[in-house]
């Protein structure tokens, strides 16, 4: 399974949404429910799926869907 795959589905679980298929470009604006409580609950479930940790200027600093796949790849290479 790839990155993305594996993103998708922590999207899927999180949004509680079968039907979500995330795409780089995607934004809190393109996902019913992404809301600041439901960004922290992503972004622990991010953590939690794929074993890493990101600071809070890491977080901050992330615009788009495809932001946060380059940084859930970087953390893993580490």
């Amino acid at each position: 399974m790839t990155t993305k795959e594996s993103l998708n589905e922590v999207f899927r679980m999180v949004f509680d949404d079968d039907t979500i298929q995330i795409a780089p470009e995607m934004t809190a604006n393109d996902i019913e429910g992404w809301d600041s409580l439901s960004h922290i609950n992503l972004i622990v479930a991010v953590e939690a799926r794929f074993k890493i940790r990101f600071k809070q200027r890491e977080v901050l600093s992330l615009k788009n869907i495809g932001d946060l796949l380059k940084a859930v790849e970087t953390k893993r290479a580490e």
